[in-house]
């Protein structure tokens, strides 16, 4: 029989970075972290591949560390948050007057990083038309500021990371197959976490410490016996990213002092269903949906909720919600939501 787990037990912590640590004691994580400590010396750029939540950004940050470069800058920018326009000046930066709105020179991400590493998230995001200036910075170190006529030269290393597969990206024209070759000098695949659960309960008692922090709690004892299962036997298709989410919204919300399975937002996992179930999907009405509009107005709602379970801090909401706070941002300014 399963025992209640104690929040107080040690986890395995296999790299402290500057953007977190890495937990877990698997052995496809200590490949990883093998890959990471052999290739960090060098200057190649590395793809990181996995899917969404898997912990990339920890990932690059180990790499950074533990490179010739850690005492530089570490930047990071999300090539699917800005659009077209706002993203290159946002990479390269631009002059004063380069457009509306632009009253001063302002250093892009790619001046920003010089010395150090450009962190690009979410690559596979990024418009055919940047990919073409991202290629000319990666073969030859040099680029443009908008606005400007200047050739700026730079000493960057470059680490890209995505969650889609870009050979398929290349083979429908998406994503450029030169660009592709440039990124991918070395790749390093992040497993799923569902591809190794001995990490689960390392990093449940990880998450739980930080939550319990954050929430100022003291009174969590630990978890109950089916909390533990339900933990063990979800699939998390949202990786470590929802596993973090799951436990801080356990740990706020749960009466105390142990978390048992009913204060868990868990949906159907391989033990079988928890949470909402298909059974409980609302029938689809004889005359039909405009399914566009519901899915719309249920974002919304729940984006609202977790706007106003947190007093409005978008880096919390944006938590809840397992998304980047920018893609937050934006998604607020485009729903009017306030």
């Amino acid at each position: 029989m399963t025992q209640q787990t104690q929040v107080n037990g040690e986890c395995t912590t296999l790299r402290s970075t500057s953007r977190g640590e890495i937990v877990g004691r698997s052995a496809k994580l200590r490949a990883v972290m093998d890959t990471v400590d052999r290739v960090a010396k060098s200057s190649c750029n590395v793809l990181i591949s996995g899917e969404s939540g898997t912990g990339k950004e920890s990932i690059v940050a180990a790499l950074h560390d533990a490179s010739r470069r850690s005492s530089m800058p570490f930047v990071t920018l999300n090539c699917g948050a800005l659009p077209e326009a706002l993203m290159e000046s946002e990479l390269f930066g631009h002059s004063r007057g380069a457009f509306t709105g632009a009253h001063a020179t302002r250093q892009g991400r790619v001046a920003q990083a010089e010395g150090g590493t450009l962190f690009l998230d979410e690559i596979g995001e990024l418009p055919l038309g940047l990919q073409a200036k991202l290629l000319r910075l990666l073969q030859q170190r040099e680029y443009t500021p908008v606005g400007d006529n200047r050739t700026l030269k730079c000493d960057i290393r470059i680490v890209a990371a995505t969650n889609r597969n870009l050979v398929e990206e290349v083979a429908r024209g998406t994503f450029r197959e030169d660009l592709f070759y440039r990124l991918n000098v070395i790749e390093i695949a992040l497993p799923a976490l569902r591809d190794r659960t001995e990490d689960v309960a390392d990093l449940v008692a990880h998450f739980c410490k930080l939550a319990m922090a954050m929430a100022g709690r003291d009174d969590i004892a630990g978890f109950a016996p089916d909390a533990i299962d339900a933990l063990l036997e979800h699939d998390w298709p949202g990786n470590i990213r929802e596993l973090e989410n799951t436990i801080q919204r356990a740990v706020l919300l749960a009466p105390g002092p142990t978390i048992g399975c009913s204060d868990l937002p868990l949906g159907a996992s391989r033990g079988g269903q928890r949470g909402a179930s298909a059974g409980s999907v609302a029938a689809l009405p004889d005359e039909g949906i405009n399914l566009r509009e519901v899915m719309e107005e249920y974002e919304s709602t729940l984006v609202r909720q977790a706007l106003e379970r947190t007093k409005w801090n978008k880096n919390q909401a944006a938590k809840l919600l397992g998304m980047n706070r920018t893609t937050l941002v934006e998604m607020v300014k485009r729903k009017r939501i306030g």
